[in-house]
């Protein structure tokens, strides 16, 4: 399960705890200077009476203008008349605070503000119904609906109390609507270009409808009973999360004694034993260990369960480590892997015998414990624009095995400008590279370099979806022979474009996009109707020997989908079929590039059952003129759990006897 962008948040809302204005406040109200003093003494003794009841803010900038003179007669008088809100800040400057309220009143250096507080600084808002502020002591308190605006963040909670001069203090009861798109630069901007009038005072946390974001999570809700801040550090008994803006039912993220340390520009986090619940039934325990978060966010934690019948013997389940930092740019990520199936049976059947090559047939082996672990690594990280990764599998820490055990690959790439048009440029590294070829099986690529230059673009016209494809490519491979065992090493080149369309023909497309709470099982509404797909595909490869193959491809079918996904059972249905017919000349050196079933047709069948189960099946089929008139070649079976915020599922690929669990949240707005 990756629940990378449900953890991330976890940290996230730390981070920006510590950058409210709590954290800034010493700077607020501990101005002990003597000028500042007189300010907040002449406001509160001179320009007012105590306890003046006021209605009206339009008529605040006059008032705080009258408050400069010396006739406190004319003062009063005025303040009488027109009753604007209180200042208990006469600065115009954004660094200074000011608290506006209906009523304020100060006695023995301890002010308090009632009714409809409002304190502003450097762009960032808090309201509450009343506030009280010690300055001997320097302990501020709020209560009563105290909300928090920072940029686009929104806080509610019933009370807020905290102590500069020991920098302690706590929150109760506290929600929040948390923008993880702007996060960061809403905590690190430059508050004092910020303008207040663009952030609404009281915003709502609870939605009646949502819109769904395809792209990523960027809105949470969090619940918290209480939490303590000691200096940079902040706890948390439990901690509530939820990606669900309707009913936050659907999924919670349940996060036990939360602690949290900001220190040089960075978040270094732990907590015990948290819990995935799913529809307040399904309790799905998980560990987040210590982590450390900068304003770049690398994070993944979680448990891998899978099959993987060729490399693996079967059943497996991995967990990834804490994310280690090699340097400021590079970090390196660690999954070790218990084999399951393999531990269990005592044998392998995932190589070679000692001694044979490479390319050999596999045999059963007795495992030794050594057999039973696997590893996963890969490194990541920039350098001069470049991204480079480098992955890595081990499916035995046997050093015996080591060369027929390894899995490596290397990409460096970034993005350029060519022919005013944007493009991926990369360069890449492979040893032993998995590749499934159709009818003709699963095949390797033994070792290899290469570069590659390559343009994804995707648009809509007349309500025409348009997805294309543009690669060149250039490298020196080595692989097994297209007709025998042996092992072939040459340069290769290759031309490669494909236009994918979707044609709506008879199509109902929804009145809005957006979902409330009778969407129970789906994120967005359906489109429901007849659509024509259609694929193209031209490819030219070269080989170094002279050799060269070529092809055409052509392809069209229908996609039917009906069903709002609303109801109990049967009540969506997606049926798709795209035959494809490839025009082909000459052959490939190698057995892993060779073009093969000319004619092949590509089927897709969602249905849902009951409630939120859908099974999905997806195929393809080659269809030729031999004895085995149809065989498939592509195929995956899945049943899902589907609802509103996720998504849980597990799978099967017959024809290349592999499986696992997969689980997605979806994002709202």
């Amino acid at each position: 399960m990756n629940i990378k962008s449900t953890l991330k948040f976890i940290t996230l809302f730390y981070t920006l705890i510590n950058s409210f204005p709590l954290a800034k406040a010493v700077e607020i109200f501990s101005v002990d200077t003597k000028k500042s003093s007189q300010i907040t003494n002449n406001l509160s003794k001179k320009c007012f009476h105590r306890n003046i009841i006021l209605s009206e803010e339009k008529l605040f900038n006059k008032y705080k203008d009258n408050c400069t003179r010396d006739s406190t007669r004319e003062i009063t008088k005025t303040a009488k008349k027109d009753s604007p809100f209180i200042l208990a800040n006469l600065s115009n400057s954004k660094k200074e605070l000011e608290i506006k309220s209906e009523i304020q009143s100060e006695e023995n250096n301890i002010l308090n503000a009632k009714g409809n507080v409002l304190v502003l600084y450097k762009g960032n808002s808090l309201k509450a119904d009343s506030l009280i502020y010690d300055k001997t002591n320097k302990i501020i308190t709020a209560n009563g609906n105290v909300s928090l605006n920072i940029g686009d963040q929104i806080f509610q909670m019933v009370s807020l109390k905290y102590d500069f001069n020991n920098e302690r203090g706590y929150l109760l009861n506290v929600k929040g609507l948390l923008k993880t798109d702007n996060l960061i630069d809403d905590l690190f901007s430059n508050f004092e270009n910020s303008d207040i009038k663009k952030n609404e005072i009281l915003k709502e946390i609870n939605k009646d409808k949502v819109k769904h974001t395809s792209s990523n999570i960027d809105n949470w809700i969090f619940f918290t009973d209480k939490l303590e801040v000691d200096g940079n550090k902040w706890k948390s008994v439990k901690a509530i999360f939820t990606n669900d803006l309707l009913e936050l039912k659907q999924v919670k993220i349940e996060v036990n004694s939360l602690e949290a340390v900001a220190e040089k520009g960075e978040l270094r986090f732990k907590s015990s034993v948290n819990f995935l619940i799913l529809d307040e039934k399904i309790n799905i325990p998980f560990w987040v260990g210590d982590r450390t978060l900068t304003k770049e966010i690398r994070y993944e934690n979680s448990w891998n369960v899978g099959f993987d019948n060729i490399d693996r013997d079967g059943l497996y389940i991995g967990r990834k480590l804490n994310s280690i930092n090699i340097s400021n740019d590079f970090t390196l990520d660690i999954e070790p892997q218990i084999l399951l199936q393999r531990s269990l049976q005592g044998h392998t059947k995932s190589f070679v015998n000692k001694g044979d090559a490479i390319n050999g047939d596999k045999v059963k082996r007795n495992a030794t414990l050594k057999d039973y672990f696997a590893l996963n690594s890969r490194i990541k990280g920039k350098f001069n624009k470049w991204n480079l990764e480098i992955d890595q599998q081990n499916n035995s820490l046997d050093p015996e095995k080591f060369s027929d055990s390894i899995r490596l690959k290397t990409n460096l790439n970034k993005d350029i400008t060519f022919l005013n048009s944007k493009w991926n440029k990369s360069f890449y590294g492979i040893y032993r590279d998995r590749v499934w070829n159709g009818s003709l099986g699963e095949t390797e690529i033994y070792g290899g370099y290469g570069s590659k230059l390559e343009k994804q673009n995707s648009w809509v016209v007349n309500g025409i979806s348009n997805n294309e494809v543009l690669s060149l490519g250039l490298a020196n491979l080595k692989g097994e022979a297209l007709n025998s065992k042996n092992m072939v090493k040459t340069t290769k080149g290759n031309f490669f474009y494909s236009l994918d369309r979707k044609i709506p023909v008879n199509v109902v497309e929804p009145s809005n996009l957006f979902v409330d709470r009778s969407y129970n099982y789906i994120p967005e509404p359906i489109t429901k109707g007849l659509n024509l797909n259609t694929k193209l595909e031209l490819l030219y490869s070269f080989y170094g020997s002279g050799n060269n193959q070529q092809y055409l491809g052509i392809g069209a079918g229908p996609e039917y989908v009906f069903g709002d996904f609303k109801k109990k059972s049967f009540d969506y249905t997606k049926i798709s079929i795209l035959p494809f017919y490839k025009l082909k000349s000459g052959d490939s050196l190698f057995k892993f590039d060779q073009i093969s079933d000319k004619f092949t047709l590509g089927i897709a069948y969602d249905q849902q059952l009951f409630g939120p189960l859908i099974i999905k099946n997806s195929a393809t089929l080659k269809v030729s003129r031999a004895k085995d008139y149809a065989e498939f070649i592509n195929s995956k079976i899945s049943l899902n759990w589907k609802k509103r915020s996720y998504e849980f599922g597990i799978f099967y690929q017959p024809h290349n006897e592999t499986g696992g669990f997969s689980f997605s949240l979806f994002g709202f707005k």
